[in-house]
């Protein structure tokens, strides 16, 4: 912990005491938490900020959808809209959240997504709509415990543990480590892919004093996918590669891209920015000088949905502009990880 964080003490004690206690009401039933008759997979973490959560989900999405119907349900976080929405053909990620219209986009009607701020009351909504439904995904849902999951899979980053970081705001923890033994399975997201066995031993051992003896703990990598267009339009990525993002930690995509391409730039925006036309002018107005026939821009998937369903009034026709697919890959012990989850499915 560094300075700025031993200075944030005072307030990181009182923001503890206040998730400890909300806690405890539910523990002892004072606050009530449901459980449906439908299977109900809780993918959550610990820490703010991306920890691999949507690529998880659709990790679940792609082991479950052929047996079973499946539903995605997400907060909608920074929507424009409110309370319960299913996904339709006229819906944007304005409407849904860029994350919710990324699942929409890339499953369409193989699935359901929804938006809810209450959970507890849109999964009765789910099953009145879609009453075949009988797999319910919940994104970013571990501190949500108004649903009870028949499954709660705690996601964290290797980079950064959960156990060995603090509570807000002297860290990133949302609440106390402790509370990860409510952890049915814990993921390690993000993962290096030469990862060796001695490294994977050193953070289960950090993490084995804050989860249940029976948890097992699973290490993954993000596995990043052939380039595709934003705007329809063919060809490859150029050699040279400007990068824009907007998502929590930008570093690991720049370190592949700059293993792929030539990075000349890679311009940050804040997580789940919702861009304006102002916005896309600017990255034209950069990219214009670098000799559009041989450079390309590219972005992520969640970017990209954004770009897509907004009407920005520009005409991309002549820039080559790509997104960076990216996927969900154990290390180890995948299969382990899928039978557990349809082990504990009804």
């Amino acid at each position: 912990m560094g300075i700025v964080g031993i200075l944030l003490l005072p307030i990181t004690f009182l923001y503890d005491l206040a998730t400890r206690f909300r806690n405890h009401l539910y523990n002892i039933g004072h606050k009530k938490s449901f459980q449906f008759e439908t299977n109900v997979v809780g993918v959550g973490n610990l820490a703010v900020g991306g920890a691999g959560k949507s690529p998880m989900v659709e990790y679940l999405v792609m082991l479950l959808r052929e047996d079973y119907q499946v539903a995605t349900l997400s907060r909608g976080y920074k929507r424009k809209t409110k309370g319960f929405i299913l996904a339709g053909n006229e819906d944007t990620a304005a409407t849904l959240g860029d994350e919710p219209y990324q699942f929409y986009t890339k499953f369409g009607n193989d699935i359901t997504v929804a938006v809810g701020e209450e959970r507890a009351w849109a999964i009765p909504n789910i099953l009145l709509e879609r009453p075949a439904t009988n797999v319910i995904l919940l994104d970013d849902a571990f501190q949500h415990r108004a649903v009870r999951p028949n499954v709660n899979i705690l996601v964290t980053e290797y980079h950064r543990p959960f156990c060995s970081d603090y509570v807000m705001p002297s860290g990133r923890l949302r609440e106390a480590r402790s509370n990860a033994k409510r952890a049915d399975a814990v993921v390690i997201t993000k993962c290096p892919g030469d990862l060796d066995e001695s490294k994977m031993r050193e953070i289960e051992l950090c993490l084995r004093p804050y989860v249940r003896p029976d948890v097992a703990v699973y290490f993954s990598e993000i596995s990043y996918q052939r380039p595709l267009p934003v705007f329809g339009r063919g060809g490859e990525v150029a050699n040279n590669v400007l990068l824009v993002s907007g998502i929590a930690n930008a570093t690991p995509l720049e370190q592949y891209v700059e293993k792929e391409y030539n990075l000349i730039d890679s311009i940050r925006f804040p997580d789940h920015h919702m861009y304006t036309r102002n916005d896309l002018e600017k990255i034209l107005q950069k990219f214009a000088p670098i000799a559009p026939g041989d450079t390309s821009i590219l972005t992520t998937e969640k970017d990209a949905v954004k770009w897509r369903s907004s009407d920005f009034g520009l005409d991309f026709s002549e820039h080559s502009i790509f997104y960076l697919p990216i996927e969900q890959r154990f290390i180890r012990n995948g299969k382990a990880f899928d039978d557990f989850i349809l082990s504990n499915l009804r």
